[in-house]
């Protein structure tokens, strides 16, 4: 129940900066279909919440900005790169800038993508990014934070400097001072709560 309240204020900030995003995507297929991102290669949304101790993180990309394909790996090139971006993407700690005196600690996380094997979900499911070899992944890690006062900002340049195909995030953050939505760039790259 904790995790549907945390997630609620996220089904309605999105509708904007979706309408916006895909408005500015001139791409030939119609990826929107009224869901919280449109599948725009360079562009990753994450949505990011601080309630008490705990921050949680979800990172949905299309898999072009992580891997640099988006179709099935066939090739043992192709099987390897999945595999380190997987490895990657299982430390969180090394991809978002966390202020060390936090203390926070990852204490769960759950990745999601056709690349890694997953079924696509039901409702995500309308044939249409798997018609056109289009494939997102999908990130969702728990942080508990000993300290969350000292977590004023989240910094976003490793993420970047691992992925550089990344070229923006939209950022939707719900902390102590309140809800916002933000769009990080490698350039402009920490954000505050």
């Amino acid at each position: 129940m904790r995790r549907l309240l945390l997630a609620l204020p996220f089904a309605l900030l999105p509708l904007a900066i979706t309408a916006h995003a895909h408005s500015d995507h001139d791409h030939e297929h119609d990826h929107a279909h009224g869901s919280l991102g449109a599948h725009e290669h360079g562009v990753a949304h994450l949505n990011a919440v601080l309630d008490g101790n705990t921050l949680e993180l979800e990172l949905a990309s299309p898999a072009m900005n992580l891997v640099g394909f988006e179709h099935a790996a066939q090739s043992d090139a192709d099987k390897a790169k999945v595999a380190a971006v997987r490895a990657q993407l299982e430390e969180p700690l090394k991809l978002f800038g966390l202020t060390a005196a936090a203390g926070c600690k990852v204490s769960d996380q759950e990745l999601e993508s056709p690349l890694f094997g997953d079924a696509p979900a039901k409702d995500d499911d309308d044939g249409d990014e798997h018609e056109h070899g289009h494939s997102d992944i999908h990130a969702h890690y728990r942080f508990e934070c000993a300290k969350p006062d000292q977590l004023a900002a989240l910094d976003l340049t490793p993420l970047f400097k691992t992925y550089p195909s990344t070229q923006k995030i939209q950022l939707q953050l719900i902390g102590p001072n309140g809800q916002k939505g933000v769009e990080a760039t490698p350039a402009n790259a920490k954000i505050t709560f």
